[in-house]
């Protein structure tokens, strides 16, 4: 029996809660929330008070590279479930671009065995088609009754409409969810970066918004003709948002997040060449930035994820048309939307986006501060700077665009059940 913990006078951020923006104590016993009330008295509890500390619903990362196994050396599943926690997160998505691939139901018990009594779980994904190759579905049946929780090739995109039709039907028989990143990749082509004036003045090739609108379009097309469930993963243009938010109004069952580096940045922060700032899907035009923000508070974007690609500086560390595109994003996500951003999410918004948001995408039990409920909680000190550097550093990869910047807003701790872990404030 873990000993009790009394979180004293928080500010509690969750719109689904009867104490949303009140300052409490709340005591947790055996792994649940005992009681929450102005003024607890626990003489045995573990005391966790700091100034202005907020506590979320435990925050879930709906799409993470773990690169375990075949990749350790970017990361490893001890590497990655630290840096979650440092981030905020109690549990993570990890997708099935390993190696291995994850396509049986051997590989997603790797996974899910990682995460028995570990504070942050993992949720496997497992692979769409065969090596992600997009050319034959795999069994998904097998690896969903093993408990792969969707599936997806990752950044790697289907180009055949008939084995994603077939996927999105295959699906249909228990009740599963199909992820996909929409770019065309003929139409992206040797692209460095978005196609616009930003990549015309630096003279590199660019990825048009068509090549991810005309995918996003073919998807929703197969969607409504096999009435199953898909989920956009990363989207990242106005013209995405707008086809998105058209489809959900028809009422297809379709969802989507975006990658909070693009909330934050242009294609014109690319004018300085920073190779962690080359990702996929490309930083956009300020228009679609916009509509990124705008579809985030209207509903129509579900979730916020962190889209961690890590890498070894040897794939980063090159003129910018040769580096490999991704960025370690995990710990920075909070903090990051805090600081980069010239008008601030609102709290709520943010609780939606990273708690709720990802698990009523998934269909899982949505977590509600309240007494009796499971503890699963992200503790922030919002007002607090930090630096990201390899003394707290928990990826193996450094490839983070905010590395040694000064970052308003810090994680304090992540509760998982009977689970902690608490970080120096």
């Amino acid at each position: 029996m873990g000993k009790d913990l009394l979180l004293k006078q928080c500010k509690i951020i969750d719109p689904r809660s009867s104490f949303h923006n009140t300052f409490q104590d709340i005591l947790i016993r055996e792994g649940k929330i005992h009681t929450i009330d102005k003024e607890i008295e626990a003489d045995q509890a573990q005391v966790i008070a700091h100034k202005g500390m907020e506590v979320y619903p435990g925050w879930l990362d709906i799409g993470v590279h773990t690169n375990d196994p075949g990749f350790e050396h970017r990361e490893d599943m001890a590497s990655v479930a630290a840096a979650a926690a440092a981030g905020g997160f109690t549990g993570i998505v990890s997708l099935p671009n390993t190696q291995p691939v994850v396509q049986s139901k051997t590989d997603v018990n790797y996974a899910k065995q990682f995460s028995d009594r570990q504070v942050v779980q993992v949720h496997p994904a497992g692979a769409l088609t065969h090596d992600c190759k997009g050319e034959e579905i795999t069994e998904m049946l097998d690896m969903h009754h093993a408990g792969a929780v969707l599936f997806t090739d990752g950044l790697h995109s289907i180009k055949h409409a008939g084995v994603f039709l077939r996927a999105l039907q295959y699906v249909k028989s228990f009740d599963g969810l199909v992820m996909h990143h929409a770019l065309d990749a003929h139409l992206a082509g040797e692209g460095q970066l978005h196609e616009g004036f930003t990549s015309t003045t630096l003279g590199m090739r660019g990825i048009p918004a068509l090549a991810e609108e005309i995918m996003v379009q073919r998807d929703l097309s197969l969607l409504a003709y096999s009435e199953s469930k898909l989920h956009l993963h990363a989207i990242s243009t106005a013209g995405a948002v707008e086809r998105i938010r058209k489809a959900k109004a028809e009422g297809l069952a379709v969802t989507c997040s975006v990658a909070y580096l693009n909330l934050l940045y242009t294609d014109e922060d690319l004018a300085g060449f920073n190779s962690n700032l080359k990702v996929l899907p490309p930083l956009r035009s300020k228009n679609d930035q916009q509509a990124l923000l705008e579809g985030l508070a209207d509903g129509t974007i579900d979730a916020i994820c962190s889209n961690h690609v890590p890498l070894e500086q040897e794939l980063k560390k090159l003129e910018f048309s040769y580096a490999t595109f991704g960025a370690s994003g995990l710990q920075t996500v909070y903090s990051a939307l805090q600081t980069a951003l010239k008008k601030p999410l609102d709290r709520g918004l943010l609780a939606e986006k990273l708690a709720h948001g990802p698990r009523r995408i998934l269909q899982m039990e949505d977590l509600i501060i309240a007494a009796d409920a499971r503890a699963e909680l992200t503790l922030c000190l919002p007002e607090d700077h930090w630096s990201l550097d390899r003394s707290n550093n928990r990826s193996k990869s450094e490839n983070n665009p905010f590395w040694k910047s000064i970052l308003k807003g810090k994680i304090l701790g992540v509760i998982n059940g009977q689970q902690s872990m608490f970080f120096d404030s």
